[in-house]
């Protein structure tokens, strides 16, 4: 489904942001369907609910209904918040590793180390981002200077 008519369905109907451990797996499996599709790892409706054991029923049922949450924020900026351990070259190989996903960094703020943490808020443009916004937040998440990190917003 093209943006219009993404944009048309959220003008249609109300949205609600549910996190995915209570979504039913039906609909986790339909958004895994989709993603098979976009990314042409599945040749077509049938070969992606076939591998992932999800009914074709299932799949047209929910296909419509259930987006990730960065396909329905309309402006493509996003607030991150980590709490890193203290130490030299940490903020410049996190900014690196921001930027290798195609992020456009537009605000740093970082605060001053106590006791061996700092802060950093990021603000990011994912417009032209590579990959999807939870792989970019969990391979973040095994930097080893990384302690914790969280999305704190998204829009302008």
């Amino acid at each position: 489904m093209g943006e219009p008519a993404l944009q048309k369905k959220a003008q249609d109907g109300k949205f609600y942001l549910v996190r995915e451990d209570v979504l039913p797996d039906a609909m986790k499996k339909t958004l895994q369907a989709k993603e098979l599709i976009e990314r042409g790892k599945a040749g077509s409706v049938w070969e992606a609910v076939r591998s992932i054991d999800l009914s074709r029923s299932a799949f047209y049922k929910y296909r419509d209904t259930v987006f990730p949450f960065h396909r329905i924020v309309k402006e493509r900026i996003i607030t991150l918040f980590f709490h890193l351990e203290d130490r030299s070259g940490t903020l410049s190989c996190l900014l690196g590793e921001v930027a290798k996903t195609g992020c456009n960094i537009l605000t740093i703020h970082q605060t001053i180390p106590l006791q061996g943490r700092a802060n950093v808020t990021l603000s990011l443009n994912v417009a032209d981002i590579t990959v999807d916004i939870e792989e970019m937040l969990n391979s973040l998440r095994k930097l080893e200077f990384v302690e914790k990190v969280e999305m704190l917003g998204s829009g302008a």
